[in-house]
């Protein structure tokens, strides 16, 4: 069955047949969640409490957050209390965190004492820890077992969920010894016991870990699941990929929406309501005009010479733009290289170095180009700079140099000294690096102008 089929049935109200064994074998409740996530409220609610209880508590766990939050709140509470309890501990985190604090607060009351624990313990933990992504669903066995014993004992004790595909073998205190597939369970004999196909080689997160240092692992070991320990090496609970693919998203998203100048958003764009998205994007326009208000005192405190020389003000969205730019481009690319952990603070030399090369370069090849263009212009007729162009020319190439090796330099060090500040290198976003090299790329121009033209046009 396609999505469309899936979804004329849902709009319908057709979900007898929908949900009828052996009909809907092949759809996955990721589908379902998709398709109700795009549809009016007052039809995506009616078509969920259509399904069974069980598979509300499957299909909750897909929607987006926003969905989630209107279902909860008009549900009747029995409904809600057995849905909270039923979705696992990080996709119940997850709703829980995306909750303003009074819902927290009133819908914690609806989770038994054990959930009620455990999400507040998660929710207790640093905003970038680890431990706010730990399922405390995982398979355990001890080394002694025979692999007849534990696959016995993991019938009868371990749900069929993901976290299965990795069994932990834990001793008497629950420490954590080692993981094995299930693969190795399945190919050896079953009278050899755990200890015998253990590699002892585990790869684990500590309760203390940040998000990155997760990230950084599953890309580095290529791990679907991996397990989280306290500082005694008391297993806890376990982080999936499928939590570590969101949460990249997220990070993500948050920081490309900060790089353009905009506070991260709590939900997906078409969700927003559009004054949020106005007051999101409001502070920073606000901040940027502030700081962009600099350039008119930056022109006045020159306006002596812009009135000697009107053809020096011609040249000023050449010169602002290219500072800008060069900016953008060094805060991009270091920016990136700081988040995927190809560069640390410690480079910073090195940075410095490889910047302050290319600034210089690049600067070179624009300023060639704009002393061209000015003697393009000059020869064809197209625009008489006067008697002094050549001058002219050169302090556009000079002025060029300068700023956009200045712009590579902002650009590059501004993330690196906010990184080391403990502040997200992201808010280091383009507008506000070229908004910076915007005031400074003036003061160079006029005063690069003011030494060249000295006694000539000035």
């Amino acid at each position: 069955m396609n999505l469309k089929d899936i979804k004329d049935k849902i709009v319908s109200g057709d979900l007898k047949s929908l949900l009828h064994p052996g009909t809907n074998t092949d759809i996955h409740p990721v589908d379902v969640a998709r398709i109700l996530d795009t549809l009016p409220f007052n039809t995506a609610y009616n078509s969920f409490i259509e399904f069974p209880e069980k598979k509300k508590a499957t299909l909750f766990a897909y929607l987006s957050h926003f969905l989630q939050h209107k279902i909860i709140c008009k549900l009747e509470p029995k409904d809600a209390i057995y849905i909270l309890n039923h979705i696992n501990s990080t996709d119940r985190y997850s709703y829980f965190v995306s909750l303003k604090p009074i819902d927290r607060s009133k819908y914690l009351d609806y989770l038994d004492d054990k959930n009620k624990k455990a999400t507040c313990d998660m929710l207790g933990y640093p905003k970038q820890s680890v431990a706010r992504l730990v399922n405390t669903d995982f398979a355990a066995i001890t080394e002694g077992m025979t692999i007849a014993e534990a696959s016995e004992h993991l019938r009868k004790n371990q749900a069929d969920s993901d976290t299965a595909n990795v069994i932990y073998v834990i001793d008497g205190e629950g420490k954590l010894i080692d993981d094995i597939p299930v693969r190795r369970l399945v190919l050896n004999e079953p009278s050899k016991t755990i200890k015998d196909i253990m590699d002892d080689v585990v790869i684990k997160l500590n309760i203390g870990d940040n998000t990155d240092e997760a990230i950084n692992k599953f890309k580095e070991y290529d791990r679907t699941v991996l397990p989280v320990v306290n500082n005694d090496n008391l297993l806890i609970g376990v982080i999936t990929i499928d939590d570590i693919i969101d949460l990249a998203e997220q990070k993500t998203t948050k920081e490309l929406q900060q790089f353009g100048g905009v506070e991260s958003l709590e939900y997906p764009y078409v969700k927003t309501p559009v004054f949020s998205l106005i007051r999101k994007r409001g502070g920073w326009l606000i901040v940027l005009f502030l700081s962009e208000m600099l350039t008119a005192t930056a022109m006045g405190h020159f306006q002596d010479d812009i009135a000697k020389a009107v053809v020096l003000a011609l040249f000023v969205p050449l010169v602002m733009s290219s500072g800008g730019n060069s900016g953008s481009q060094a805060a991009t690319l270091i920016i990136r290289a700081l988040a995927i952990k190809e560069l640390t603070i410690r480079d910073w030399w090195y940075v410095m170095k490889r910047e302050a090369f290319s600034g210089l370069c690049l600067g070179i090849i624009l300023g060639t180009i704009g002393f061209i263009r000015i003697a393009a212009w000059q020869w064809l007729g197209w625009y008489n700079y006067g008697q002094y162009w050549e001058l002219m020319g050169v302090t556009i190439f000079f002025s060029l140099i300068g700023i956009i090796l200045w712009g590579t330099l902002s650009g590059s060090m501004i993330p690196i000294v906010l990184k080391k500040c403990k502040l997200d290198p992201a808010t280091s976003s383009a507008p506000f690096v070229a908004t910076l090299v915007d005031v400074t790329g003036l003061i160079i121009y006029f005063s690069i102008a003011a030494v060249i033209l000295k006694g000539k046009l000035l």
